[in-house]
């Protein structure tokens, strides 16, 4: 079978790169998926293989060899950056994923793609007490959030210097399919309901969660559709207060919420209130996964 669309994505085993690369084969897309060599997580893909998808088992340190041992992908229509590693206050580590963001849009380039799509975070903000558009100030304070700004904003002068067209989409917080435990979710979740007691904070902040498929399908979109040289916030837009989704979580397992602990309030007080209305305007998306629906499918 002849593909007429083809995607390079980096992290294609990664909780939001699996979602974005299983959309992309969904969506008739032929997808060359660049993983971490030996990663287990690389099984989530195998599925697929012989049907539209290649893996392609490479270090990002190696990335400028994938012109050589790909040479199809040439002329790819997309290629969605996911890939990043390292603790979010390891400021070295976080360095690397500038420097490799770089050399993953250099090899964009030299394999004539048309669009080079990356993967921003919510951390690029920093402290808002307000609602969060795209255009308002960052100011992270994290490592991690200071690298993601660094590589949005090299990563965009480079690809007008090199004639790629370029979108970057920031993440806010994701559940749903793959998402790996140590995060508060699916913890909280399993906690629960083994009939154990959990201590969070004050969950007074404001958060906002979105399905993983619905994350895949906003990339996709931006990718396809978003404007060129935009950002865009990728999140579910409903956001409430933290505690609001905990004390739906007991409701949806009938789990007395006593069993909760509720703390003070987080140092940073982070509060996520993201406005969607850019990526829904430019581009037609729209979350379509609620959050029990989410809880129940995957958790």
């Amino acid at each position: 079978m002849k593909y007429n669309k083809r995607a390079i994505v980096t992290g294609a085993a990664g909780f939001a790169g699996v979602n974005l690369t299983e959309c992309l084969v969904h969506q008739g897309y032929y997808v060359f998926a660049i993983c971490r060599p030996g990663s287990q997580h690389n099984e989530r893909l195998t599925k697929y293989s012989g049907q539209n998808l290649e893996v392609i088992e490479l270090d990002m340190s190696e990335i400028n060899q994938l012109p050589d041992m790909v040479p199809e992908a040439n002329g790819a229509d997309l290629l969605f950056h996911m890939a990043w590693t390292g603790g979010r206050d390891n400021f070295f580590e976080q360095k690397k994923n500038i420097d490799q963001s770089i050399e993953v849009l250099n090899t964009a380039a030299r394999l004539n793609v048309a669009r080079f799509v990356g993967t921003g975070s919510q951390a690029e903000y920093g402290v808002k007490p307000d609602v969060i558009r795209e255009d308002d100030f960052p100011t992270p304070f994290s490592s991690y959030g200071a690298a993601k700004l660094s590589a949005c904003y090299l990563t965009k002068n480079l690809a007008s210097q090199l004639g790629v067209e370029w979108v970057w989409g920031r993440i806010f917080s994701l559940i749903g399919k793959y998402e790996p435990s140590g995060r508060m979710l699916p913890d909280l979740i399993k906690r629960l309901k083994n009939g154990e007691k959990a201590t969070l904070s004050s969950c007074q902040q404001y958060w906002d969660y979105l399905d993983a498929a619905d994350c895949g399908a906003a990339f996709l979109a931006i990718g396809e559709r978003g404007r060129n040289g935009e950002i865009y916030n990728v999140a579910n837009g409903n956001y409430r207060r933290l505690k609001d989704f905990t004390s739906e979580i007991c409701r949806i397992y009938h789990i007395d919420e006593a069993n909760i602990h509720y703390g003070s309030d987080p140092v940073p007080f982070v509060s996520l209130q993201p406005s969607v209305r850019k990526i829904m305007k430019d581009t037609g998306w729209k979350p379509e996964v609620l959050f029990k629906q989410s809880v129940l499918e995957n958790y």
